[in-house]
């Protein structure tokens, strides 16, 4: 298939001609598509000047219009003749960890330039399993990172009072992503990171200002892959959790870069790739040992026990746990970074909680889970609200399972988050096994008036 401007003007009139659309039609379309993925749109005339100037093969679409015309058309750039978008899909779908900073700049920006279009191979995309590993291992075994040039770069001048700016608004989404859930500001973030951040990244800066820069965006892609997480967009998680591994390399951040496998490790448990998700959690520890703070530590290990739940290895498991408490009994707010001074007693006692649940020591699970609810954390006490409840259903106590179900689905009222469904579908499915009761009925018709629970199905 060739690439030239007029063939992919004739696919694209075929494919507006064969579902009996004139251009206005075609417009509307688009404008649907566009604002699904919380795009806009400009006046329809001007739209439709476009549309017939790709037709009569005087442009073609750029990256902004080009994923808007496939998903109107549900046809992929190659089937459009776009081959100057489709040349992109396995750059974008690469998973490869990037060789150089350039390289990693590059894929960065192009990854959040796509994703702020609506890329729909990306965002349905599948987590490469041998990526875990790969990734773990060229950074554990990588070089410290080569000097910057003593000015480097030739658009914009960044200084350090850019980087403050980017982890001040990072902070900011960080909390709208715990008050609301990833689906909330996700698309914002993106639209952040790809106008504002990118642009700083191909700037011009010292050394020092370099370092920094990349430290901070690796924080801010770090937020953006957990909120892809939230949202279970899952291949795409995974490659921003790639790319921020890499720009902490290059930012020698070597405790950000532990914290970043430490969540494809929770990400890796989430979707039963339980055997990674540990071993994850054990290259974060050996790679930071240098400069490990106690924090830190206590969250690997914590990881580590939540992956050797789930495989049923309970003595194990509890070993992890209690190198967590007596790291974290040992910290220092003052000494960690600001970034995980969140993982506290209660923290921990969540994660113990799914720990003991997992390996059916529900009596356990609800003692850890009563201690879990830290009041600053929404979506982490929805999540520990529902351990409780699922905890307190495996100890045959179905009454209170269903009240503090009922409590968790009061507090997660305002979460978009797929992540939070997916408890609740655990719960019911859970449910389901206790047979029809006054509690479960009396449960099921409160519980159809709140909208995470709608979406767990019918």
């Amino acid at each position: 298939m060739t690439d030239s401007p007029a063939f992919a003007g004739d696919l694209l009139r075929q494919a507006r001609k064969n579902r009996g659309w004139g251009q206005l039609r075609l417009v509307r379309e688009m404008r649907t598509a566009a604002a699904q993925h919380g795009r806009s749109l400009p006046a329809d005339a001007s739209v439709k000047r476009r549309i017939a100037s790709w037709e009569n093969g005087h442009s073609v679409p750029d990256e902004f219009y080009g994923p808007i015309l496939s998903r109107a058309l549900a046809m992929s750039a190659a089937e459009l003749g776009l081959n100057h978008l489709s040349g992109h899909d396995a750059r974008l779908l690469d998973t490869g960890y990037p060789a150089t900073v350039e390289s990693a700049i590059a894929s960065v920006t192009q990854l959040w330039r796509a994703d702020l279009n609506g890329y729909e191979p990306l965002l349905t995309s599948q987590p490469s399993e041998p990526t875990w590993h790969e990734a773990s291992v060229t950074w554990l075994v990588a070089p410290d990172p080569a000097p910057l040039a003593a000015e480097r770069g030739s658009g914009l001048r960044v200084g350090l009072a850019d980087v403050a700016a980017i982890k001040t608004t990072t902070d900011l989404f960080s909390q709208l992503d715990d008050r609301f859930g990833g689906d909330h500001a996700r698309h914002s973030v993106i639209q952040y990171l790809s106008r504002d951040v990118a642009p700083l990244l191909g700037g011009q800066y010292k050394e020092a200002v370099g370092r920094a820069l990349f430290s901070t965006a690796a924080e801010s892609t770090l937020l953006a892959g957990w909120m892809s997480y939230d949202a279970c967009h899952h291949g795409l998680a995974q490659r921003y959790f790639l790319q921020a591994l890499r720009l902490a390399q290059d930012g020698a951040d070597r405790r950000l870069a532990g914290s970043i496998l430490s969540a494809m490790s929770h990400q890796a448990t989430f979707l039963g790739r339980y055997t990674e998700a540990a071993t994850l959690a054990r290259a974060a520890r050996m790679g930071i040992a240098r400069v490990a703070t106690p924090t830190l530590m206590a969250q690997f290990h914590a990881m580590e026990a939540r992956a050797l739940a789930r495989t049923g290895d309970a003595r194990a498991c509890e070993m992890a746990l209690a190198e967590a408490t007596r790291a974290l009994e040992s910290r220092n707010n003052a000494e960690e970074p600001e970034w995980i001074t969140y993982f506290d007693e209660a923290e921990l006692a969540a994660e113990a909680a799914h720990c003991f649940r997992d390996v059916n020591s529900a009596r356990q699970a609800v003692a850890h889970a009563e201690n879990a609810m830290s009041g600053s954390h929404i979506r982490s006490d929805f999540f520990a609200t529902m351990v409780l409840a699922d905890a307190h259903l495996r100890a045959g106590d179905v009454e209170e399972a269903c009240r503090v179900a009922l409590d968790a689905l009061d507090l997660g009222e305002q979460l978009k988050s797929a992540r939070c469904v997916s408890y609740l579908a655990e719960f019911r499915e859970h449910l389901a096994h206790v047979g029809d009761t006054a509690a479960t009925r009396d449960f099921q018709e409160q519980a159809a008036e709140h909208r995470l629970w709608l979406a767990t199905g019918p």
